[in-house]
């Protein structure tokens, strides 16, 4: 039985992108809803996050492009950085506590505090670039917190599963000429962003520690489940990570309104079954998951739920 800490904070429900945008603060609520209705959350250990510190995050992001988000931060109303992509007043705010969420869950793990830590944030991060907010995302969370486990803790290889069904390309740039980090990404292809192609798999040092796997619409848990068995399994066996963190989006979910993807709830929890068993075998169990993707409210709690309960069961 692991021991699952929930990372998530009041702040990130103060970002949002207008009343329509489906990256809304009901995400975050339909998940700790469900997590109550099921009695899995009585089993998590809460953990707080903390602001990020600027250090960490100019690991991965160029400072001037920090304090461009600083700048352009309105006072009121919205500042769009792009046509899917706006900050208000409490967009910064979140998106400090956002990365500091996996800081903290780092930290919670390296003392033994907990075993694995999901981190309930917005705004989600695997789109963003080392000088560029883009698809709902400011600053790369879950690239960040590569960095910190490297910085901080001195582990060497770090493995990143996204299984979100647009493609991480934040953080395939952040790595992609870099031996020390495996990013492994399934998405949807042809499709936003227009980055993660097969033919994408790394260069210098990096080569051949990229994976992606594009996948076109319909795909659903045997797929997904064979392509972890198939692709995934092997390539863990050779790289050997020390710690796993899951870029867990979990908009390929066959109800998603923004994709057109076949998973459902079990197939979330077998893909987190898989990865824990590769968790366990090389990184003595340590997992950190940071929410990304995810629009149908109850598709979205329901399959949050599931991944949870993988964690804790395996």
């Amino acid at each position: 039985m692991g021991r699952v800490g929930y990372v998530s904070h009041p702040a990130y429900e103060l970002h949002e992108m207008g009343r329509s945008h489906p990256e809304s603060p009901e995400r975050l609520r339909a998940i700790r809803a469900q997590l109550e209705h099921s009695g899995t959350w009585s089993r998590l250990h809460q953990v707080a996050p903390r602001q990020a510190e600027r250090k960490w995050i100019e690991l991965v992001h160029d400072s001037y492009y920090v304090e461009s988000l600083e700048r352009r931060s309105p006072s009121d109303g919205y500042a769009s950085l792009d046509p899917d992509t706006s900050m208000c007043p409490g967009t910064m705010e979140a998106a400090y506590l956002a990365v500091g969420a996996g800081l903290a869950a780092v930290d919670a793990i390296m003392n033994d505090d907990i075993d694995q830590a999901f981190c309930a944030v917005r705004p989600p991060g695997h789109h963003a670039e080392a000088d560029r907010a883009m698809g709902f995302c400011f600053l790369n969370t879950i690239a960040i917190t590569a960095r910190y486990l490297q910085q901080q803790y001195g582990l060497q290889k770090i493995m990143i599963v996204d299984w979100d069904v647009h493609h991480g390309n934040g953080t395939q740039q952040a790595f992609y000429d870099d031996p020390t980090v495996l990013f492994f990404s399934t998405h949807q292809s042809p499709f936003y962003p227009g980055t993660g192609q097969a033919t994408e798999t790394g260069e210098g040092q990096g080569k051949g520690l990229t994976i992606n796997v594009p996948l076109s619409g319909g795909q659903g848990d045997e797929e997904y489940r064979e392509i972890f068995q198939e692709i995934l399994i092997p390539a863990a066996d050779h790289f050997q990570p020390e710690c796993i963190l899951i870029s867990a989006g979990f908009d390929a979910h066959r109800d998603d309104p923004l994709a057109s993807m076949s998973v459902t709830e079990q197939g979330y929890a077998d893909m987190t079954t898989i990865v824990s068993k590769i968790a366990r075998k090389f990184a003595g169990g340590r997992i950190v998951a940071c929410l990304e993707g995810g629009y149908q409210l109850k598709a979205l709690a329901q399959s949050v739920d599931r991944h949870l309960q993988s964690l804790l069961d395996n």
